[in-house]
């Protein structure tokens, strides 16, 4: 069993930057394929980057791209995704998932493991 922990959200204003990370509890989670999801009020939840374990590959939801950066540390069991140039349409729970077969993918069933969440607001 692998715990997430996510830490780093919170209320910036438009065009404000901020750095989210995400902690796991056991030192394999180097072996895994990580992903930033996001649920905003009454949306579904929606994919927004993800890492290999080697940090080798990334992918990004246009969204996003250009603006959203993901990287990880493997010593410290950490994967980070740097915000920036926010918009009040980036408001929502962050979450990141864990999938073990370390595949990058945008599908939410592929990750085995899911934090609990952290805030985002983006006011205008």
């Amino acid at each position: 069993q692998v715990q997430l922990v996510e830490s780093g959200g919170g209320l910036v204003q438009a065009g404000g930057s901020l750095r989210l990370s995400c902690t796991a509890s056991r030192r394999t989670f180097s072996n895994y394929a990580i992903a930033w999801f996001r649920q905003a009020p009454g949306k579904e939840r929606e994919f927004v980057a993800a890492i290999t374990w080697s940090g080798g590959t990334t992918d990004y939801a246009d969204s996003v791209n250009g603006r959203f950066t993901i990287s990880r540390d493997n010593a410290k069991n950490t994967v980070y995704l740097q915000m920036n140039g926010l918009k009040p349409e980036d408001t929502a729970v962050y979450y990141c998932a864990a999938d073990t077969g370390n595949f990058i993918s945008r599908t939410q069933a592929r990750y085995d493991y899911w934090g609990q969440g952290t805030q985002v607001t983006v006011s205008s």
